[in-house]
């Protein structure tokens, strides 16, 4: 199996680093210590920025640029596949951001993905279990961004005509001439293409997932038992006959009532349903199982062990599961930031204090 490995990082303006440079571990774990606000974060946001052209705490291009300055500029050197690659990034706010590796341009995501790809934890991550069902969305098809990067795609293209078709459905106002009818089976033959393509991705990356996630559940939770996952559509049969049902209710309501915009990944632990009936400890447990999960069916789909990102991730756990999820760390690099003591059983390769925008190994 191949690895992916960070080697340098360099950041110019991201964030409150002014001019900042790290070299973490190239295997094992780095352990970054700091206090609350010192940085940790954006110093990981950073590293996925480089993967995905996007903070992974939603932030705009904006918020991401040191204040008072025209643009940040982030360097990251990664040996991946047995070659070294120089991923640079200019976030320009308001314009679009220039990606490049080795000087070359790269022209989006997908590119990216191809060199370097990257698993975060963090305590947020609570939500994927107990928030609403666009963060279990959101979750599969950034899944599918990363292990299968031509079906990641989709997505944007199902999000571009349901902006047009809901846009059309609002200046309809309810009523429907000949005209405007012929224009919305237009955007219901691109939705049913795109969705349907997108559903069947989800739904076989959901049967993929799964015995991953209970094996990793059970460690977790210190008990046996699925962890079960099922893609639930939001209609029944072709999803062509389902727009042409739903069109007199999507006229009233000026938007798209069916589509996999409105789908949902259930979960239920021993026969409970997780968003509801399971403590908070056991939810955690859950949405550790499927971080986990995600980043072992990328290994084994790509052949390369994506960067593990730990952002203050055990913050909330108790020691049992702590210390069960040391344990099931899979092999590769990892960085774990922490405002607090390292937790129990891990044995960090670095360890390096961040105070101030500066690190002190």
């Amino acid at each position: 199996m191949e690895e992916t490995v960070i080697a340098r990082l360099e950041l110019r303006d991201f964030r409150n680093f002014r001019e900042f440079e790290f070299r973490p571990s190239p295997d094992g774990l780095t352990v970054i210590q700091g206090e609350n606000g010192a940085g940790k974060t954006s110093l990981l946001e950073a590293i996925v920025y480089c993967s995905t052209l996007q903070s992974f705490r939603g932030a705009s291009r904006e918020a991401v640029v040191r204040q008072g300055t025209a643009a940040a500029k982030l360097r990251c050197d990664v040996l991946a596949g047995g070659r070294k690659v120089e991923v640079e990034i200019d976030v320009v706010p308001g314009g679009r951001d220039r990606a490049c590796h080795n000087g070359q341009r790269v022209p989006g995501t997908r590119g990216l993905l191809e060199v370097l790809r990257t698993t975060v934890f963090t305590p947020d991550d609570l939500v994927l279990v107990k928030g609403s069902p666009s963060g279990r969305r959101d979750f599969l098809d950034e899944v599918l961004a990363k292990s299968h990067p031509r079906l990641g795609t989709d997505r944007a293209a199902l999000e571009r005509v349901l902006r047009h078709r809901n846009a059309l459905l609002r200046q309809l106002g309810g009523r429907l001439d000949s005209e405007a009818a012929t224009t919305l089976d237009v955007w219901d033959d691109r939705l049913t293409q795109i969705g349907e393509r997108l559903a069947a991705s989800r739904d076989e990356l959901v049967i993929a997932l799964s015995p991953y996630a209970t094996e990793a559940f059970s460690v977790l939770a210190g008990e046996t038992g699925d962890l079960d996952m099922r893609y639930a559509r939001s209609w029944d049969g072709s999803l062509a006959a389902a727009l042409a049902s739903s069109r007199r209710e999507d006229l009233r309501r000026a938007t798209t009532t069916v589509g996999p915009q409105r789908d949902e990944l259930e979960l239920q632990a021993g026969r409970l349903d997780a968003r509801s009936r399971l403590s908070q400890g056991r939810q955690r447990c859950v949405a550790l199982a499927l971080r986990l999960a995600s980043h072992r069916l990328m290994t084994d789909v790509t052949g390369a062990a994506p960067v593990l990102l730990l952002d203050d991730a055990f913050s909330e756990l108790d020691e049992g599961t702590a210390r069960a999820l040391i344990g099931e760390l899979p092999a590769g690099q990892a960085l774990l930031t922490t405002a607090g003591e390292l937790p129990p059983g891990a044995d960090p390769k670095l360890v390096a204090r961040l105070s101030d925008g500066k690190l002190e190994l």
